[in-house]
């Protein structure tokens, strides 16, 4: 997740800066893996918490990275939505997920 976030904000600002509407899309749409990512993560942690009590407090912590990094995929596509309204002026939808 991590690494994808950050190239998902990498490529996010590289194209505000050129205006590339079409990638900022492209980008929007990576944020559906970020999201099964997450939830396969938050799965796997909340059956191990069940399965051993001992990992509840590392889990969680861990729960929470993953909840941070699935914001980080979002926050992205916050600045791909601003690529088209830089271009056109008119704020629109351009496929970021409704996780």
């Amino acid at each position: 997740m991590t690494d994808k976030g950050l190239s998902m904000l990498r490529e996010s600002v590289q194209s505000f800066i050129e205006s590339d509407v079409d990638e900022a899309q492209h980008i929007c749409q990576m944020d559906n893996e970020i999201d099964t990512l997450y939830s396969d993560t938050f799965c796997e942690l909340i059956l191990m918490m069940v399965q051993e009590s001992s990992t509840i407090t590392r889990a969680t912590r861990l729960v929470w990275v993953a909840h941070n990094l699935e914001r980080l995929a979002d926050r992205v596509t916050n600045i791909c939505e601003w690529t088209p309204y830089s271009v056109t002026g008119e704020k629109r939808h351009i496929g970021s997920s409704s996780y």
